[in-house]
């Protein structure tokens, strides 16, 4: 009799394959939507029963979402993943101790699981994004929009930055590694202009998130948990940045944080919006 064969951990264990979309909530959809053209993302479809908005560029998807939204900022609300099967996703994660996000879809709507995340916002599970999509029953298509916009200077999605409280970088690891199978970084491996935190890699090798607890001296700064930052890769950050400033955006340009070869980061934008570029390897 042999004994039985050890079967190592799956890498990935939902089947992981990058981000299907990114969402953010606000009232001000339209200054929103300026910001968001400027940024070389296109309108391309409304929802056909709520103030939802979909954006394009190149690969990324980006959800404006307005409907009862009460802050005027937009905040990334919500991350959906692209997985191999969302409902073994959604069960997975949720019997490895996951808040499961009830969904209420109306007639003619996809109902998409999902589980609580950071502060608010919500994770997405999506196993339709190659020959049907998702947006092909929530969405009617703008007269006239190009489907498959070209992305600015190649622009792609590179990580999201969530902060957190002090002390809680392991606690939010064991989520991230333990229900989706995320990697720590090696200390010291950073990208981009703003190195600090913890890096962590998806297990499809896509994308990135970056974890900030409160800097040093931090007591009097109001400092809440929560989706902060969107990265978006390039392999040329000095091209995307003229081809941007070129569209109007501006970016910081004093102290240690100004465009490089490595990044750069843009102004804040309606009270507090701001997107960073990073040179990308993805």
């Amino acid at each position: 009799m042999t004994s039985p064969e050890r079967i190592p951990e799956p890498s990935n264990p939902l089947g992981m394959d990058g981000i299907e979309f990114i969402e953010y909530a606000t009232s001000q959809p339209q200054a929103f939507g300026d910001l968001l053209q400027r940024m070389g993302f296109v309108p391309l479809a409304r929802h056909r029963s709520r103030e939802v908005m979909l954006y394009r560029q190149g690969p990324m998807n980006l959800i404006v979402n307005s409907h009862g939204a009460t802050s005027g900022m937009p905040t990334v609300s919500a991350v959906a993943l692209r997985v191999r099967d969302a409902a073994f996703a959604h069960k997975h994660s949720l019997d490895l101790g996951a808040w499961d996000m009830p969904t209420r879809a109306s007639a003619m709507e996809l109902n998409i699981p999902g589980i609580h995340g950071v502060g608010d916002s919500l994770i997405y599970f999506v196993d339709r994004y190659r020959d049907f999509s998702i947006y092909d029953v929530d969405f009617i298509p703008l007269p006239g929009a190009d489907p498959r916009p070209p992305a600015l200077s190649g622009l792609h999605y590179f990580g999201v930055v969530q902060a957190i409280l002090g002390e809680r970088t392991r606690d939010w690891v064991d989520f991230y590694t333990h229900l989706f199978g995320f990697s720590v970084l090696p200390r010291g491996q950073y990208f981009g202009v703003l190195p600090k935190g913890t890096l962590l890699e998806s297990p499809c090798h896509k994308f990135y998130l970056q974890l900030i607890e409160p800097p040093p001296g931090a007591d009097d700064i109001q400092w809440d948990e929560g989706l902060v930052r969107l990265g978006l890769g390039a392999a040329n950050v000095p091209a995307a940045v003229r081809a941007l400033q070129e569209r109007g955006i501006v970016f910081v340009d004093h102290g240690s944080v100004q465009p490089s070869d490595k990044g750069a980061l843009t102004q804040f934008y309606l009270g507090g919006v701001t997107f960073e570029l990073v040179v990308s390897h993805l």
